[in-house]
This record gives structure tokens, sequence and C-alpha cells, in this order.
């Protein structure tokens, strides 16, 4: 006798679910930590020389149970003016995501390009927002290649897995 739902339909199947495909989802988007500072007080809205601005992108993957992960897409950013900081605005964004069905190199891919794809556009409004409630002219950050950043994290990273052989290679040739 089959195994039957409450509808009466019979259930599906082991098989049957895994033909479904891959699975992607967006379970919760949060602001995991803010923080914006103005350490000149006053002085800083009396600077006239050109602000220089500087990013710091940063992510992290965290595994939460089965297929769930939490991605964290942090961003600094630093406003200086005459060697003082005008202003400096933390944001760190982060995201629920599931994933199943993918094989071991599409979900890297996916953590490390589609995640912060859909969470940085949540952090690009923060920034912003923090920016002008501080007194200070909009700001808003330019829209970032993360397939390029995996792309070049990738080579970096291959990059030194070839030059940790070469170095053994070398150390065993040596002994």
């Amino acid at each position: 006798m089959s195994e039957e739902n409450l509808n009466g339909a019979a259930a599906p199947s082991a098989d049957a679910a895994a033909a479904t495909g891959p699975v992607f989802t967006v379970d919760k988007i949060y602001t995991k930590d803010v923080s914006f500072e103005v350490p000149a007080g006053p002085a800083a809205f009396s600077e006239q020389t050109q602000p220089q601005l500087q990013m710091n992108l940063n992510q992290s993957v965290q595994r939460l149970n089965g297929d769930a992960y939490e991605i964290t897409l942090g961003v600094t950013l630093t406003c200086n003016a005459a060697d003082k900081a005008l202003y400096l605005v933390e944001v760190k964004q982060a995201g629920v995501f599931t994933m199943s069905g993918f094989e071991p190199a599409q979900l890297d891919n996916l953590l490390g390009t589609h995640c912060p794809s859909v969470l940085y556009p949540y952090v690009r409004q923060l920034i912003s927002s923090l920016v002008q409630s501080g007194g200070f002219p909009p700001f808003f950050l330019q829209p970032i290649n993360f397939d390029a950043l995996y792309t070049e994290g990738l080579r970096q990273r291959a990059a030194k897995q070839a030059e940790g052989l070469t170095s053994d290679a070398e150390t065993a040739g040596n002994a």
C-alpha cells in the first residue's frame, strides 16, 4: 500500500523531489550592525577641501544548519579631508539564504556572487541615508561587479596554492 497525503494523492518520492532541481531562497535580510561617526564634530562641516573617500568591502559566510547560510556583507566608508576624518560609516548587512541541490563549485559561486548582489542594494540605501542624515551631501555607492571580485579571488587562491606547491617542492628538493 502506498503512502497517501491528507488529500488522497500519493506522497512524492525522493526521486521526484530531486528532479525539481536546485533550490535558492532568500529567507531573511536584516541589518546586523550600523555605525555612523563624525569624529571632528561641527568642524567637519566647515572643511573647504575636496574630500577623499575610501571604501572597504568584506564578506563572511556562516553555515547555519542543513542548507541554510548566513551571508554578511560589510562595507566601511571613510571620508577624509585635510588628513581629518569627516565621517565614518560601517554597515553589516546580512541575509539568510537556503541553497540545496547545487554542486560545490556552483554553491561557492552563489555564496560569493549572487548572495552579496542581493544584499548590496540594502547597503547602498542605508549608507546613503546615514550620510545624508548626518548632514553631509548625498553619497551613492557605485554598483559592484561581484562576479569580477569572485573571479579575482579564485585567481588569487590558485596562485597561493601554486606558490605553496612550488615552495614545498623546492623545500623537498633541498632536503
